[in-house]
């Protein structure tokens, strides 16, 4: 016999039975807005009514273009519990995406922030648009939208806080996420009950994220990209208090967030940590409450790491993608490193970490045969799992796919203890001579030095070598050559010399993708023509 289905409603009925007082407080344009779990869970069945009264039922998609509040956080659960698929848009997309993907996806119904209407407007197209029935607006008055659209308190307004929930198998859908599209057209997955169950499980234990009713949880990255990295399900199955920071927030605002109601727990890529780092250089601040902050979606530079933990705060670096819902692995020190010295642990915390429990992986050549956990030979990682799809929505993709196993487009290796380590996502790993050169790490290396606020580092063709590496810096420093030489040091002290960029070029600004991450592509387009300059050493020649 099978158990009963799993799905995400019982993680939400449970945090009211179990935690009715415990609080969910949302920054929003307008305000502060707190109330407790038993509210909650009236007002995400309030929500779920006015849906199902809407029309909306099991397999359809409800839209939401809205940032992290507590009516994101109710759609989370209201629309999956009807048997539908959340499908959150990243507003940041550019217009000719959100056409695209709203076409493909024949959302039914559309959740937006007022202050969103001008991006939405901007991407309408009447043939893109035409599943899309309705728009609920949240925040204000939204004049213009080309919908029939209501304000959010008059669509649940005189709704049964206790609908009556269609039964529900593990099968069914529960969200619909789409990738940045940096690489080719967005691609889109859509989750299942059974997947965003089984993540939420594993995020829950120690080997994950480790959350529990004792965690207040703060989530900065944003609620359109990738289920808020899971975390907003995961904290309602803990009982955890939730906290989110609303629109556009700055370190100010998180750093306020954090001490006012006591935060132990947040997460967002590596650029939010730095600017709090230095707004904390000029602003006292007390962090007593953090305990840890999850970083993705790019590696930390160790210098953030350090400084983390010179407050008392723990960075935790883990890895996943849109395919993998998204948690796939998280960096924790094993128990043999209980006693190992600070620099031997800090080594395995900069790595992407343990596959987590539940998931089995790969790493292959260009032949598909495995690699040696050797903590040096490269190859791609290949996962699969219960949260790991297996396909994208409407569309055949083979080679992404090879039966069960998921070709992540991730360069890795794994030394012998089973850390993981990204060296670069495929695209971005630089082929110079033959041998490759990781984009990241020589980001990371630049980046350790506190002058600099961020760094990229992207292949350029070479008239010799076939690419080499130049890197675009964003620095308040004027003396640029010291740094340089600086960065040179720190190259060689890691990596052969031919790894140092040919050049350097300093900018206001780095030019980021919807989801926050640097836009290599880009910023490869900037560089017209090739180098034909030489290196202080050469690279090797490839056989």
């Amino acid at each position: 016999m099978t158990g009963h289905a799993q799905t995400l409603r019982p993680f939400l009925s449970r945090a009211a039975q179990l935690y009715p007082d415990r609080e969910l407080v949302a920054r929003t344009a307008t305000g502060t807005v707190r109330y407790t779990y038993a509210e909650y869970a009236d007002r995400v069945g309030r929500l779920a009514s006015a849906l199902r009264d809407a029309g909306i039922g099991r397999g359809d998609h409800v839209a939401t273009m809205c940032w992290n509040h507590d009516r994101h956080a109710e759609a989370y659960y209201a629309v999956p519990n009807l048997g539908a698929a959340l499908h959150t848009i990243n507003p940041l997309l550019p217009a000719d995406d959100v056409r695209t993907i709203v076409a493909e996806a024949a959302d039914k119904l559309l959740v937006v922030d007022a202050s969103l209407a001008g991006a939405l407007t901007e991407a309408y197209d009447p043939d893109a648009f035409e599943s899309v029935e309705q728009a609920v607006v949240v925040g204000g008055e939204a004049s213009g939208l080309p919908f029939d659209a209501v304000d959010i308190d008059a669509f649940v307004a005189g709704h049964d806080p206790d609908p009556d929930y269609p039964e529900l198998a593990g099968d069914d859908p529960a969200g619909l996420c789409y990738s940045s599209g940096t690489t080719g057209d967005p691609k889109g997955v859509r989750y299942t009950q059974r997947m965003l169950w089984s993540h939420t499980m594993a995020i829950l234990t120690p080997a994950g994220l480790d959350i529990s009713h004792h965690d207040t949880v703060m989530p900065v990255v944003p609620m359109f990209h990738i289920n808020a990295w899971g975390l907003p399900y995961a904290a309602t199955a803990a009982g955890a208090a939730q906290v989110y920071p609303g629109p556009s927030p700055d370190p100010a605002d998180l750093v306020t967030l954090i001490e006012d109601e006591g935060v132990t727990l947040t997460a967002g890529v590596p650029t939010v940590w730095l600017g709090v780092l230095d707004y904390l250089q000029e602003h006292d601040a007390d962090l007593s409450a953090l305990d840890r902050i999850v970083v993705g979606g790019a590696a930390p530079p160790e210098r953030l790491i350090r400084a983390f933990d010179d407050r008392g705060v723990e960075v935790v670096h883990g890895w996943g993608m849109t395919e993998t819902a998204p948690v796939g692995a998280v960096s924790h020190c094993k128990p043999e490193l209980r006693d190992a010295d600070y620099e031997t642990q800090l080594e395995k915390r900069l790595k992407q970490g343990l596959i987590l429990p539940g998931l089995e992986f790969r790493v292959v050549d260009d032949d598909g045969d495995e690699v040696p956990h050797d903590g040096e030979t490269m190859g791609e990682l290949l996962v699969r799992g219960p949260w790991v799809t297996t396909s994208y929505y409407g569309r055949d993709d083979d080679e992404s796919f090879e039966g069960s196993w998921l070709r992540t487009g991730d360069v890795v290796t794994v030394d012998g203890s089973g850390y993981v380590e990204l060296v670069d996502r495929a695209a971005d790993v630089i082929n110079s001579g033959g041998e490759w050169i990781s984009s990241q790490a020589v980001e990371n290396v630049i980046m350790d030095d506190e002058r600099v606020r961020e760094a990229a580092v992207v292949g350029v063709p070479h008239d010799r070598w076939g690419e080499r590496p130049v890197a675009y810096v964003v620095t308040d420093a004027d003396d640029h050559e010291a740094l340089i030489d600086a960065a040179g040091e720190r190259v060689r002290e890691s990596y052969p010399d031919w790894w140092m960029p040919d050049r350097f070029e300093f900018v206001d600004r780095l030019p980021k993708t919807a989801t926050g991450k640097f836009d290599k592509v880009g910023l490869r387009a900037r560089f017209e023509g090739s180098l034909d300059g030489s290196v202080d050493a050469d690279p090797p020649d490839g056989d």
